[in-house]
């Protein structure tokens, strides 16, 4: 009787790993969601495209799926390389896809736009003054109060 199972001793890009894997367990081991249950609900509020169709947690993910990921920090648009059903450190999740060039540039352009949004932005240095306070509430800030 083997002490661990064969799941435990595959390795991402080994011969021996699956063909396919549920599509919320490979999303959870590219690391593009902490947990499974966050990549089950993505896929289930229509974030998550495979091949331009929306789909379920379940379906089977090939090598040469092309998928549609949309997150808080912008839109991926990938192609699947390696199936793996196993979580390992960051650079083994990317060996996993090949993220397309034109949505690694639009992806970073959002960032820098949101980064130039905040540049203008400083943060007061102290609580305010008594007159302070009394400009916030003629304002009608809820929050001052």
């Amino acid at each position: 009787m083997p002490r661990q199972s064969d799941r435990a001793q595959r390795k991402p890009g080994d011969p021996a790993a699956p063909r396919g894997v549920r599509l919320d367990l490979w999303l959870w081991a590219a690391r593009f969601f902490k947990t499974r249950s966050l990549s089950r609900q993505a896929i289930e509020t229509g974030k998550v495209e495979v091949d331009g169709q929306r789909t379920k947690a379940s379906r089977e993910v090939k090598p040469g799926d092309a998928m549609t990921i949309v997150r808080n920090d912008g839109t991926f648009a990938i192609e699947v390389v390696v199936v793996s059903d196993r979580r390992g450190p960051a650079a083994a999740a990317q060996a996993l896809y090949r993220e397309s060039e034109q949505s690694r540039l639009a992806r970073e352009a959002r960032r820098d736009e949101l980064r130039a949004g905040r540049a203008g932005y400083r943060a007061p240095e102290g609580k305010p003054d008594k007159r302070a306070r009394r400009l916030i509430r003629a304002l009608g800030d809820l929050d001052a109060s």
